[in-house]
């Protein structure tokens, strides 16, 4: 029995589209992710950047860096990287903040009492960079 030399063809045919399409999926995928990491990166080494304005902020009280920070903030949220909220006498959590100091005055163990550098997460998940936080140590 011979074999239909068309059939053979349209089947070779059907799989090199499925392998093409497939290929063209793969590349956006992977072309997403790296626009994802890289702009990861990037915020990464702004958020320094970020902290000068606000200190800069706190000490002057411009109210043109006060824009310059919401407009900051509201550029690392389109990316999906968000602040950690964090407040006096919350709870401290290894998995948010850092202590950089522990201070032995006020009520309750493990309380947060003083933000001294504001943390960031990606999507909401993964943190980018602790909350630095002053940690009561006893009550």
């Amino acid at each position: 029995m011979k074999k239909n030399p068309e059939i053979n063809l349209k089947a070779q045919l059907a799989r090199a589209l499925a392998d093409y399409d497939n290929l063209v999926k793969r590349v956006e995928r992977e072309k997403y992710e790296f626009e994802k990491k890289a702009n990861l990166k990037l915020a990464i080494r702004l958020l320094p950047v970020l902290d000068i304005l606000k200190q800069a902020q706190r000490h002057l009280g411009d109210p043109g860096i006060a824009i310059t920070i919401v407009q900051f903030e509201d550029a690392l949220k389109a990316e999906g990287i968000e602040e950690i909220n964090v407040a006096p006498g919350d709870n401290f959590d290894t998995q948010l903040h850092e202590a950089v100091e522990v201070v032995e005055e006020g009520k309750g163990k493990g309380k947060i009492k003083e933000i001294v550098m504001t943390g960031w997460r990606f999507n909401g998940g993964s943190v980018i960079r602790h909350a630095k936080v002053k940690v009561s140590k006893k009550g």
